[in-house]
């Protein structure tokens, strides 16, 4: 076979912007709850048969999360058993189900538009569908990712998977917004017994259709993912592992040349001689750091406001929540690209501990906010400075450093553990964050939930730093193949 001289960066960045596209719908489906909890929970709150209280509505909103944990805890055997490339396509045909299905719950058993405690079952099912294919794509599009990318680049490659994360939560912010139109959010009250109450004067359309439209838009992005990622090729260090050497030569040549492709085919080699090991072969801090990076990055509390990101603008009483919803979604952006363009010049490190500190003063800014009287600007600027300062440090460098600080033979199973760890904290704070947002306390009334909530976050901030600065390695400019040695020695000592 004639192997190419110089390698293709045009190949390269076409087979990782549809791993990208993963990313995107990760962002899409985790992020299309912010628009479309209000209208589903004034549907449920017509329910007959049983009471939609504020527990039920924070399960319902997170119930994907559940998913996320199954597909992510089976993402280390599907990436074993099936590869990284047909992983990614069992995702897409998930996300692409589960779109259709949370877009029409009632499919074949129930009473279109009739609000039931078994529809409610139904409606969980397809987001928890759509979430084991956010698990499989969350673990697997930054580690197909890095068993691709050259080692000099690969931090850069592997952010963009989170650039594209944050792209997927603003268009679906931008989705929902278009898809509201001139239609208004249902407006619900608390009642004395602390109950929900929906008043009449609100918007119909939104209670009965806006939220279906939110959810099965996301139907066309999975549909295009799935057929790309079946002609994109399997990780070259996926096909050494399982004895597919001339086809792993073959890919890798096309994106480095067959010179430095047989040099990277080789240190491979060097690392693989069994298909894998025991999960604790190199100590159990090399798991232990993997895991508490991926608690750390949700104990923040970033997906709190990423999902609710509406009804907390709402709360600060600064115009149209949906607007600033947009607005910050273009902040994250752009704070994204921040790490995009420096992680490969200032390294893993100080990107994370400078972004837990910025992260630590927008929560507590928040926090004082509700304890004494200030402009709504003030709470505003500070949740955007909080979100600005995860986008360029744990969103981005958590799965930069997840995909690659595990050596070679124990990859699959390692990001696997501590990529459901991530999903179970994900879960947790989302879940918890209305009930803790909306607790009332005297005369501080519900602000003491909203002080309490980021105050806490902003102390866990702290707390990331200073575990970051401790434990973490550095691994900007070492290859793949370098983290064994580097764990190894570790171990030794």
């Amino acid at each position: 076979m004639e192997y190419p001289e110089k390698g293709s960066k045009l190949y390269l960045f076409s087979i990782v912007l549809v791993a990208v596209l993963g990313g995107l719908l990760f962002g899409y489906d985790t992020a299309v709850i912010s628009g479309a909890e209000k209208g589903l929970q004034a549907f449920f709150l017509g329910a007959k048969d049983f009471v939609y209280t504020d527990v039920i509505h924070g399960i319902t909103s997170s119930s994907a999360l559940i998913g996320c944990i199954v597909g992510s805890a089976l993402s280390g055997f599907f990436a074993q058993r099936l590869g990284r490339k047909k992983s990614l396509a069992v995702a897409g045909v998930f996300f692409f189900l589960s779109a259709l299905g949370s877009y029409y719950p009632e499919f074949l058993f129930f009473e279109h538009g009739k609000p039931t405690y078994s529809l409610l079952w139904m409606f969980n099912f397809y987001r928890i569908l759509g979430g084991v294919g956010v698990g499989l794509a969350s673990a697997i599009c930054p580690m197909y990712i890095a068993e691709v990318a050259p080692s000099n680049i690969r931090g850069t490659l592997v952010s963009w998977n989170q650039f594209a994360i944050i792209f997927g939560q603003l268009v679906v912010y931008f989705v929902n917004f278009m898809i509201l139109g001139e239609h208004t959010n249902p407006i619900i009250e608390k009642t004395a017994h602390n109950l929900y109450v929906v008043l009449p004067e609100s918007d119909a359309w939104t209670i009965m259709t806006g939220w279906r439209y939110m959810f099965g838009s996301e139907a066309f992005v999975a549909g295009v993912f799935t057929v790309l990622v079946c002609l994109v090729p399997e990780s070259p260090r996926y096909l050494a592992l399982i004895g597919k050497d001339n086809k792993a030569l073959a890919v890798l040549a096309r994106i480095n040349g067959i010179s430095k492709a047989r040099e990277i085919l080789s240190d491979i080699k060097s690392t693989v001689e069994v298909k894998s090991e025991r999960l604790f072969s190199f100590g159990i801090m090399v798991i232990f750091v993997g895991i508490m990076l991926s608690v750390f990055q949700q104990a923040v509390g970033i997906n709190a406001v990423l999902y609710y990101a509406p009804r907390i603008f709402d709360s600060m009483n600064m115009g149209n929540p949906m607007v600033q919803t947009v607005i910050m979604g273009i902040v994250n952006i752009a704070f994204t690209l921040v790490a995009v363009f420096t992680v490969e010049k200032l390294g893993r490190k100080p990107l994370l501990i400078w972004g837990s500190l910025g992260m630590a003063l927008g929560a507590l800014g928040v926090a004082v906010s509700n304890l004494v009287t200030v402009p709504p600007i003030v709470p505003v600027i500070s949740i955007m400075v909080y979100s600005a300062s995860f986008m360029f440090s744990w969103g981005p460098i958590c799965w930069v450093l997840i995909s690659e600080i595990f050596p070679n033979t124990i990859r699959g199973a390692a990001v696997a553990i501590a990529v459901a760890f991530q999903w179970i904290f994900n879960f947790i704070v989302s879940s918890t964050f209305v009930p803790m947002y909306n607790m009332r306390l005297g005369e501080m009334g519900d602000r003491f939930g909203h002080m309490f909530a980021y105050a806490l976050y902003g102390v866990i901030c702290v707390l990331a730093a200073i575990f970051v600065y401790k434990l973490v390695p550095e691994t900007k400019g070492k290859t793949l193949e370098d983290m064994t040695a580097l764990w190894r020695n570790r171990n030794k000592k």
